[in-house]
């Protein structure tokens, strides 16, 4: 398997070599956005407004050239020599790799740039991005917290008068539909849905928030030791083995052919505001739904902490102009651009003023159901810094599976097991 995925970036990293080829010698700055539609539309706004702005520094722009997934395609770009000089889809995840390899400018070596991260950004944040070795290589640009969708009548029908807010109450909810939607001994509705595919990426829709939620924001890595073995892990691997092992979530994949959320198949998801556009274009006459925090232990206090599908801003070393990519990224920020992302793409910048910045409130005065993100993203968190990160999400995935999926193993256990693999995978 590992000679197949060299063999594909080797592959990829030609193909990318090969269209990029007729501009290597530029003046300018090559930018890679993502292939979303929505982001290749600001994409465009912006570069073409800074080329009217800046004739002598023009910026090229394309989307990430095609591959299996844009992380993918940036490796490739990495090991061909090919990357382009901005990219602004980097998982937060990857920087701590790039950054030790050395193929990304230390921003924070810039003129202006502190300055700049202070006036977006708070402390903790700024915290979070700072690498092992006490540079700042991305700039935070967007998030989508990971929130539990929920369908009103359907948790009205339960009794509840508000969305569940900890295990307990959302386990009562859970047995309450289960009970009601019996149709000769087969249950025909469920309280949510979760993937049980063991891909690591898919512990942002489960685990991973729910950890947070529980922990107040707790690392899963602390340097190089893994630091999850801890009753949050514990709570949140118990609670949601209690909700498959009372079939409360389906382990089999719902029917492709509809939406179970929105054919009132499942009564909640955990999910990001992405969903909003696509309920308001497929949910059936008088569906209503709303969002609420992630699910926390009964003893919880203080803030719903949850995922925030970082993805940043970073500068490759192969730029010949940084300061050009710099100034291009810092007007790509500036407060009056990004209110216009956030209306073209319903996707939040991670920035300390948006919800308290009148240029945001008309956005969120037509779109209240983005409200809940934006009072959310006080509390998100970002992936830690390890060059490692994916191989830790996929040794815990692994006891998902074994532990929370097919009961295998007792939480305590499957946490420490997870554990003692990733401080395996830590020490290489």
């Amino acid at each position: 398997m590992k000679y197949i995925v060299l063999i594909s970036v080797i592959f990829l990293s030609l193909s990318v070599f090969s269209c990029r080829e007729n501009i290597n010698e530029r003046n300018g700055v090559l930018y890679w956005s993502s292939n979303n539609t929505d982001e290749i539309t600001y994409a465009r706004f912006i570069v073409e407004k800074w080329n009217r702005d800046n004739p002598g520094k023009q910026v090229r722009f394309q989307p990430v050239p095609e591959g299996q997934s844009s992380e993918e395609v940036i490796l490739a770009a990495v090991v061909g020599g090919t990357t382009p000089d901005v990219y602004s889809n980097m998982w937060q995840g990857d920087v701590e790799y790039y950054a030790r390899a050395g193929k990304l400018v230390a921003l924070d070596t810039l003129e202006g740039f502190m300055d700049f991260l202070n006036a977006r950004c708070d402390s903790a944040v700024i915290k979070e991005v700072t690498s092992r070795d006490g540079h700042i290589y991305q700039i935070p640009w967007k998030i989508n917290p990971i929130m539990m969708i929920y369908n009103k009548k359907m948790l009205a029908k339960t009794g509840l008068k508000s969305p569940p807010r900890t295990y307990t109450e959302f386990l009562k909810m859970a047995g309450i539909i289960q009970k009601a939607s019996l149709v000769g001994g087969r249950v025909t509705k469920w309280a949510g849905y979760a993937e049980v595919q063991v891909t690591w990426w898919q512990r942002w829709f489960d685990y991973y928030p729910l950890y947070l939620s529980a922990s107040g924001g707790a690392k899963l890595v602390n340097a190089d030791t893994a630091v999850f073995d801890n009753k949050y892990s514990v709570s949140t691997f118990a609670f949601l083995q209690k909700i498959f092992k009372n079939n409360y979530f389906p382990t089999d994949r719902l029917s492709s052919g509809q939406d179970p959320f929105l054919s009132g198949m499942i009564a909640t998801r955990f999910t990001g505001p992405w969903e909003i556009v696509h309920a308001e274009k497929f949910k059936p006459e008088g569906f209503e739904y709303d969002f609420a925090p992630m699910p926390v232990p009964d003893d919880h206090s203080g803030p719903q902490y949850t995922y925030g599908d970082t993805k940043n801003l970073v500068i490759f070393k192969t730029c010949k102009n940084p300061l050009t990519a710099w100034y291009f990224l810092r007007e790509f920020c500036r407060l009056e651009n990004e209110a216009v992302f956030l209306k073209i793409t319903n996707q939040l910048p991670r920035r300390k003023d948006l919800t308290s910045d009148p240029l945001f409130s008309n956005y969120f005065a037509a779109n209240p159901l983005m409200i809940p993100f934006a009072k959310q993203a006080r509390y998100v968190i970002g992936p830690d810094n390890s060059p490692v990160l994916k191989e830790v999400f996929d040794v815990i995935s692994a006891e998902y599976e074994q532990c929370v999926v097919y009961s295998k193993k007792s939480p305590a256990s499957a946490v420490k097991d997870a554990a003692h693999s990733a401080n395996l995978v830590l020490m290489q």
